[in-house]
């Protein structure tokens, strides 16, 4: 597509962050991209971005404007593909936010398949383990693994998710193996402090329990390779540790006491009234991939139970 409108040309450069990175993205220059913007702010009447060569801010004018026109240019996408008979294949460009371990082992080993069927477009995988807001990004769609409230957002189920209490063996023969809730206490629990405190359930209903440990950090991955190491106990998810789990590497400890079952892996976006082909095939190809009972957890029966 060579004819970009204004609004076009806008966004593309909230999505990339500057003149030149949207100017290599569209083919055009940054002369041309900035002359563009210009364009439209003087027809608005307002400054939409405040801007230098490097990089762009979002006025609150421009902030606004692009909530409103993403959904516009997703729709007029979705009636191009209409009308060209090619509303079966995904275009353009697909804006993908994930957790950062949940992205690595479970999105990005399977894009091949999904880019070799639809070869109009591109995929920008964003990983990060903060919340990102998805029309302030401009993402077309996330991954979130959590028990999902905000009713704000359209989201599909995509698989369950097991997050389990465990540890190394090497640690519960240093430090015993906790036999009730309070015994982790005398433990060195490990988190990062967006996961404090753990929210459990167990035989009398849910539980709360504060995570004090001697490994402080913001990183999913560093807990991981911690409770792997045998630095303490951790609750991590199936689909994060289930090869260590059924290696026997990590142990499965306090089995009556577990993350709650209405968390899963959802895809959430923002509308479903403008829902491009893009995401809608994208989010049909991860629910084939996982299901209810992912390959994650195959071999894990005995210690998910009936999830």
């Amino acid at each position: 597509m060579s004819d970009f409108t204004d609004m076009e040309i806008f966004a593309r450069v909230v999505t990339a962050g500057s003149l030149s990175a949207a100017g290599r993205e569209l083919g055009l220059s940054p002369a041309v991209v900035s002359k563009r913007l210009k364009r439209l702010e003087d027809r608005l009447g307002t400054r939409l971005l405040q801007r230098t060569t490097r990089q762009i801010a979002l006025t609150e004018a421009g902030r606004g404007f692009n909530e409103r026109i993403v959904q516009i240019l997703a729709s007029i996408e979705e009636a191009e593909a209409y009308v060209g008979g090619r509303s079966a294949a995904a275009r353009g460009t697909l804006k993908v936010s994930a957790p950062t371990s949940f992205g690595r082992l479970h999105i990005a080993p399977h894009l091949q398949p999904f880019l070799d069927a639809n070869p109009g477009l591109t995929i920008n995988l964003v990983l990060s383990d903060d919340f990102v807001d998805l029309v302030k990004e401009g993402i077309d769609v996330a991954i979130r693994i959590a028990e999902l409230t905000d009713s704000s957002l359209v989201a599909r189920r995509l698989a369950p998710n097991h997050r389990l209490l465990c540890a190394s063996p090497a640690y519960l023969a240093a430090h015993g193996t906790p036999e009730r809730l309070a015994d982790l206490a005398r433990h060195n629990l490990l988190a990062t402090a967006g996961q404090d405190p753990w929210r459990l359930e167990g035989p009398g209903g849910p539980v709360t329990v504060h995570v004090d440990g001697r490994l402080k950090t913001n990183s999913n991955e560093v807990v991981r390779e911690a409770v792997i190491a045998g630095l303490g106990i951790a609750l991590r998810s199936t689909w994060d540790v289930g090869p260590e789990l059924r290696t026997g590497q990590l142990v499965h400890v306090l089995p009556a006491f577990r993350a709650s079952r209405r968390v899963a892996v959802h895809a959430v976006y923002p509308s479903r009234r403008f829902l491009a082909a893009k995401v809608r095939l994208f989010i049909d190809f991860l629910a084939t991939l996982y299901g209810e009972h992912p390959k994650w957890d195959e071999g894990l029966e005995a210690i998910i139970g009936d999830g």
